[in-house]
């Protein structure tokens, strides 16, 4: 950081620290979109156009607490702590939250100023400006000679991995992400979802079907546009890829003076793992994706949508059961994996237990009870809770039979899939409460494989009820309070204090 940034200011008001952290990105955002234009009409001067991005940064003598039930909002020890930001009218509400952590957890200033990183023109862009529209290719192969571009080498996960290197004396992070990392994810989410990072929710389903997500657009139409009178768990609106939006005439108050019922228009094509959201005022709606068959890109989706902070995440898809004793349309609760997907090997490696968490496992069983009305033992007929195993393999059937056994056999794996594990150890790496409820639709192992008209049956009839689990859970983790929802388990020896 510039230790003579004429910008700085010390603060001990989060409220005003988070408005000059708009201020100057502002600044900063509005010099670079300014200089874009000159450039296109080729009334740039000469040289580069740079701006930053703004830090914040404490420095304590202490680390007691006046409450220690918390995973995040404090630092690990005495010393200085710091993090680039970005994007302040997307994460204002977590900004102003962790903020406030950390001037009341530990009576600290907040010193905030302009960092020494520069903002790479392709992110100082907002959702609407796309490069390739405005720019011919002679032009755009001209941008690195006068404006920043997006740096890999300040592009990583170290933080989170736990393997950064802080100098001696020098500062330590504050946040898992640098500004030039969530910048990045938030672009790609973009790219990979059809819709704008602001419209995701703060808990999340994953699956692999469409057959979820075409019951899931039914769902959230259906919410948003029932009638009678709004109510204060009402969903305020449903949004689609290319942005699509069907706002609930119930709440005409909480969006955009003469805006119609609905707005926007679907995209010629779906993206590659398209979103949509169930929304509420303060982000605590759900989003839900769905992200394809396969590790890879189970990796790739949790990568970037990390970088939101959510409060919780789940996967809801299809598994084959392991035991004679399941059977078609049982419910399977994951508390362990076994990871063979190989995604995340180097980050993360297989001696690395990733954990289950009680708080979204009780909150799983509950909906399941809820939803089938059974409880207790009678619990045991359509859900089974145990081992679920993660392959990278989709052939897996066609491997020696006898080698197979043994190895589900040592792990006590009830299920297999493709995805689940690797959305659960991405969750314990990023810190993002995750949990995994499966349904078994083929039991290969023991001949019972699906056929056509059966699997088209089969998931008509029981999409509607797994889905409705899934909300369910999520709907009761937000009314327990996020507070209890975040657990120490995912936290470090040396934790960083944001969330």
């Amino acid at each position: 950081m510039q230790p003579s940034d004429p910008r700085r200011k010390d603060f001990t008001d989060p409220g005003e620290a988070l408005a000059y952290v708009r201020s100057l990105y502002q600044d900063s955002v509005e010099s670079l979109r300014d200089a874009l234009a000159a450039f296109g009409t080729g009334t740039l001067a000469a040289g580069r156009a740079r701006a930053f991005y703004p830090y914040v940064r404490i420095r304590t003598e202490s680390t007691s607490r006046p409450d220690s039930r918390r995973s995040f909002g404090f630092v690990a020890g005495p010393g200085i702590y710091e993090t680039t930001l970005t994007r302040p009218e997307l994460f204002g509400r977590y900004f102003s939250e962790q903020l406030r952590l950390l001037v009341k957890n530990h009576s600290v200033s907040l010193e905030v100023g302009l960092s020494r990183q520069p903002i790479p023109i392709h992110f100082a862009l907002s959702d609407e400006i796309v490069l390739d529209a405005s720019f011919d290719e002679s032009l755009g192969g001209a941008l690195g000679d006068h404006f920043d571009l997006p740096d890999l080498a300040a592009i990583d996960d170290t933080i989170a991995n736990g393997s950064s290197d802080t100098a001696p004396g020098g500062p330590q992070p504050l946040a898992l992400f640098t500004a030039p990392r969530v910048d990045y994810s938030l672009h790609r989410l973009r790219h990979y979802t059809g819709t704008s990072p602001g419209h995701f929710q703060n808990f999340i389903l994953f699956t692999n079907y469409q057959f979820y997500i075409d019951e899931f657009i039914r769902i959230g139409r259906e919410r948003v546009l029932a009638p009678g009178p709004a109510g204060p768990e009402d969903y305020v609106a449903f949004v689609e890829p290319g942005n699509t939006i069907t706002w609930n005439p119930n709440h005409r108050d909480k969006y955009p003076s003469g805006a119609p019922t609905s707005q926007g228009a679907p995209p010629a094509r779906l993206p590659q793992m398209p979103a949509y959201h169930l929304q509420r005022p303060d982000r605590s709606g759900i989003t839900m994706v769905n992200i394809g068959i396969g590790p890879s890109n189970a990796r790739t989706i949790t990568d970037h949508v990390a970088v939101l902070r959510p409060h919780a995440w789940l996967m809801l898809g299809h598994c084959a059961g392991l035991r004679n004793t399941q059977r078609l349309g049982d419910y399977v609760l994951a508390h362990g994996y076994v990871r063979e997907d190989h995604v995340l090997d180097d980050e993360l490696p297989l001696w690395v237990p990733i954990p289950a968490l009680a708080e979204v496992q009780l909150a799983l069983e509950g909906a399941v009870a809820d939803v089938t009305r059974m409880e207790g033992y009678d619990l045991k007929r359509v859900m089974r809770t145990g081992t679920v195993a993660s392959v990278d393999n989709r052939n897996w059937e066609l491997q020696p039979h006898g080698s197979l056994i043994r190895r589900f056999n040592l792990s006590r794996a009830v299920a297999l899939d493709m995805e689940s594990a690797t959305i659960a150890a991405n969750g314990f790496r990023f810190r993002v409460p995750y949990g995994t409820l499966l349904c078994v639709s083929d039991k290969p192992l023991h001949g019972e494989l699906k056929l056509a008209g059966m699997a088209s049956r089969f998931y008509r009839e029981r999409v509607n009820q797994h889905l409705e689990i899934g909300i369910r859970a999520l709907e009761a983790l937000r009314s327990q309070g996020v507070e209890r929802l975040h657990s120490r388990k995912l936290r470090s020896f040396a934790e960083v204090a944001f969330q």
